[in-house]
């Protein structure tokens, strides 16, 4: 969540970049709330503090009091400190109110977007931030979707999940599911050699962990809830990873902390209908890896750079066209700063597909989990950021479409040594 003194100091700047957001004047009247609400806190603190340091001072008099034999007085004394206690302890009932309206509010504002973040609404108004530099795969007029490729060569079973769990749970079985094996190994084994700790993280998290990333109260609605254990299936495995450095302070030597993580994805994405999500292009479990960055706020752009760089690497090697997009103010996540999102061209489908997205969240995160360095005397808040690396689902769509061949789906050269064949045929 945005830090109160910076929305105390700098309101204008975080109004005018809410904006940026398409946020309304109804909207941004949480802003004069938040700051209407801090100066009663502050009031409420300043005659606490008024309160407790005179009912200090009469306490030193009435012991004094008692020493001199002046009991009568004393008991006077006692009673006003008395009533001191009393109205103290309204003053506090007020303050810790406020203290509360003002968290619940700043859970509804949004992270302020980064200067670079584009103007817009939807997904249309995002910009081209880096295109493919070569002609786009074409395919002769008798190529098949992914969902008909995974029925004719048994790659995956969309029926089969349906009779399992639901739509949008796939069975993936043989050479699919190999394929999918291998290109988990694969992203692990990139982000090991680019520095990165692998995490193996719980698949379930508790309602703190989900509200210190954002997911809460955000994306309630898009998440799988186990109501008797109040426990909520991950969405992606930022959630338990970046929470392992919950109401940690770090020692400025310790970062960057770099992590990794593989994890199935569980995610309602209720509402979703129509050609375009059809097979893989939208389903409610999925395989993803995710890189997550702790870093210095000197250097966390410099790190969304090696980010974007990293994922690039991985398409290269998996031989995919792609392109990154540089998401506008309109559809940016709730916590994000600055997202940029991959993008794979299906060829089959002739239509770019998500595969990840890559987000500097600055401080927003840490400040809902109090994760902090310390650099000599000063501790403040460490700069988060995270990105799929990747999303496998809508990659093993593209790779089949893309490399399918009168003989089969021809595997790329980087994945044969962890598929162990050539060719899904």
């Amino acid at each position: 969540m945005l830090q109160l003194e910076v929305i105390r100091n700098e309101k204008d700047r975080i109004v005018e970049g809410l904006k940026k957001r398409n946020w309304g004047p109804e909207q941004l009247a949480l802003v004069d709330e938040v700051v209407q609400l801090d100066v009663r806190r502050r009031a409420l603190k300043t005659e606490m503090d008024k309160s407790l340091a005179e009912q200090n001072r009469l306490s030193a008099e009435i012991g004094a009091m008692f020493k001199q034999g002046k009991k009568e007085e004393a008991e006077g004394l006692r009673a006003q400190v008395a009533a001191l206690k009393e109205a103290g302890a309204e003053l506090k009932k007020g303050y810790d109110e406020s203290e509360t309206d003002i968290r619940d509010l700043l859970f509804q504002i949004p992270n302020l977007p980064h200067a670079s973040v584009p103007y817009g609404k939807t997904p249309e108004d995002n910009e081209v931030y880096r295109a493919w530099p070569h002609p786009l795969p074409e395919l002769p007029a008798d190529a098949l979707p992914h969902w008909e490729l995974a029925s004719k060569y048994q790659i995956f079973d969309l029926e089969l999940g349906v009779k399992l769990t639901g739509s949008g749970f796939p069975v993936f079985r043989g050479k699919g599911a190999k394929l999918e094996r291998a290109l988990i190994s694969f992203f692990l084994d990139q982000a090991s050699a680019a520095g990165y700790e692998e995490i193996m993280p719980p698949l379930m998290v508790n309602e703190e962990t989900a509200r210190a990333t954002g997911q809460l109260p955000d994306k309630e609605a898009q998440m799988y809830y186990v109501e008797r254990d109040n426990l909520y299936l991950i969405p992606t495995a930022e959630v338990p990873v970046t929470n392992i450095y919950r109401d940690v302070i770090l020692d400025a030597s310790e970062l960057p902390v770099k992590l990794t993580g593989y994890t199935p994805c569980f995610r309602r994405e209720a509402g979703s209908y129509g050609a375009h999500v059809r097979g893989l292009n939208r389903v409610h479990q999925f395989d993803k890896v995710e890189i997550v960055q702790l870093v210095h706020p000197d250097t966390s752009y410099e790190a969304l750079d090696g980010m974007l760089a990293h994922v690039s690497s991985l398409l290269d090697q998996l031989e995919l066209p792609y392109r990154i997009l540089r998401l506008c103010g309109g559809d940016m996540g709730f916590t994000s700063a600055l997202t940029f999102d991959f993008e794979v061209y299906s060829a089959a489908q002739k239509r770019w597909l998500e595969v990840s997205s890559v987000s500097n969240f600055e401080t927003f995160q840490s400040n809902r989990m109090k994760l902090r360095f310390r650099e000599g005397k000063d501790i403040q808040l460490a700069h988060t950021l995270n990105g799929s690396a990747l999303a496998l689902a809508r990659i093993v769509a593209a790779l089949l479409e893309n490399n399918q061949t009168p003989d089969g789906i021809v595997i790329p050269k980087a994945l044969q040594p962890y598929t162990r064949f050539e060719i899904i045929g």
